[in-house]
């Protein structure tokens, strides 16, 4: 069932190399990781071993830099795009997202920290040896990042860092923390990353339960009075802000490109079951009701992954697409949502037991929606950039 309603890499924008990513990423997903998610799921986390299995296979070097362990030669952004679509095929965005709290939290140590932190950090995150998180949200901020509290005060060669970051994905097993700190006046320009390590005296973390992705940790930061070296600053004291936003786009787009995939999951899981299933003498399929239901669920999929595909295109030439990204990333999570709920109603009963691969995509509907970027940010982000401004 699932080659006949898969993505179809016979598009313009894949290559041989795209097809052989995708075959050679599958087994691998198919055979080491599939056959457990579920239990990551209810165990609450995925062991570091399978960090650095998954490291071995290349998954997390995919982008960076090959001095520092990573490989980027002859790769571009669908490489990326499938690494998200096959990611999501399992229906455990914990998993996914334990997986990958580095693509995140890596790139703007990459893009500006100093040699050192580089060296000492990248080769660590990528071998699976460490994990790495992204701090931004705070108890009193969250997506108006400007208003960020968290104060780090600078005394000869150290920061002295106060506040906490909350909504933290993999902040309980972190090793480093990429964190947004306010370093001078109010509003954007006053922000800094600061590289903030487990251990530093006054660093702690307290879990948050939460209603999916369960295998991933979540949690709540508190920095009390730490001491973190000046050198671990990231890039210029000021340039915070713009070091965050860069990521923003490609973050928006990957999650775009997991929630198409998941919502293609329940759709495939919905087909085979009503193509088998029988009620009142006959297969659910045949009932015009659910035949419907298929259509439209493949009908939102298909648009919306011509949308993804268009999208990632353009931003390969270098175009920023603030626009169609947030209007994308929209779209993508209301598909998700809508073929989870069509899913679910198709295999009745079975998609509310643990262990269905539905049951777990449903739970992970709401974080879809509003990580990255909640549906009302991204409508008025949208707006502004496309010129229809409130004033």
């Amino acid at each position: 069932m699932e080659g006949q309603f898969e993505v179809r890499l016979d598009a313009p924008f894949y290559t041989d190399e795209h097809r052989e990513w995708r075959d050679s990423l599958r087994r691998f997903i198919d055979d080491r990781l599939m056959p457990h998610v579920n239990q990551w799921d209810e165990a609450g986390e995925v062991p570091r071993a399978v960090h650095r299995e998954v490291a071995g296979f290349g998954l997390t070097g995919l982008g960076f830099p090959e001095e520092f362990g990573g490989f980027s030669a002859g790769t571009d952004i669908f490489h990326f795009v499938i690494k998200a679509q096959e990611l999501a095929r399992m229906g455990a965005g914990g998993v996914a997202t334990a997986l990958s709290t580095h693509d995140i939290g890596l790139p703007p140590l990459i893009v500006a920290g100093s040699e050192e932190i580089k060296r000492r950090v990248a080769p660590a995150v990528l071998s699976g040896e460490k994990i790495i998180a992204l701090a931004i949200t705070e108890p009193g901020a969250g997506s108006d990042v400007a208003a960020l509290r968290t104060r780090a005060r600078r005394e000869g060669d150290f920061f002295r860092v106060d506040g906490s970051k909350t909504f933290i994905s993999g902040g309980m097993n972190a090793d480093f923390v990429t964190a947004v700190v306010r370093t001078g006046a109010d509003g954007a320009r006053g922000l800094s990353l600061l590289l903030i390590e487990r251990g530093m005296p006054g660093f702690s973390a307290t879990p948050l339960p939460k209603q999916g992705w369960w295998a991933s940790d979540t949690a709540t930061l508190h920095f009390d009075n730490v001491a973190v070296p000046a050198a671990n600053l990231i890039g210029a004291e000021g340039a915070g802000f713009a070091l965050i936003m860069n990521n923003l786009n490609r973050e928006r787009l990957m999650m775009a490109a997991g929630a198409i995939g998941a919502a293609r999951a329940c759709f495939q899981d919905a087909a085979e079951w009503a193509r088998e299933r029988e009620t009142f003498g006959k297969r659910l399929v045949e009932h015009q009701v659910i035949r419907h239901k298929l259509v439209e669920m493949s009908r939102r999929i298909e648009a919306g992954q011509a949308y993804l595909e268009r999208t990632a295109a353009r931003m390969q030439q270098g175009e920023r697409c603030a626009a169609d990204i947030a209007m994308l990333k929209v779209d993508a999570t209301l598909t998700m949502e809508f073929c989870a709920r069509e899913a679910s109603q198709v295999l009745g009963g079975a998609s509310y037991i643990r262990g269905c691969r539905v049951e777990r995509i449903y739970r992970e509907v709401r974080v879809n929606a509003i990580g990255g970027g909640s549906e009302e940010i991204l409508r008025d982000l949208a707006a502004r950039q496309l010129g229809f401004d409130a004033a």
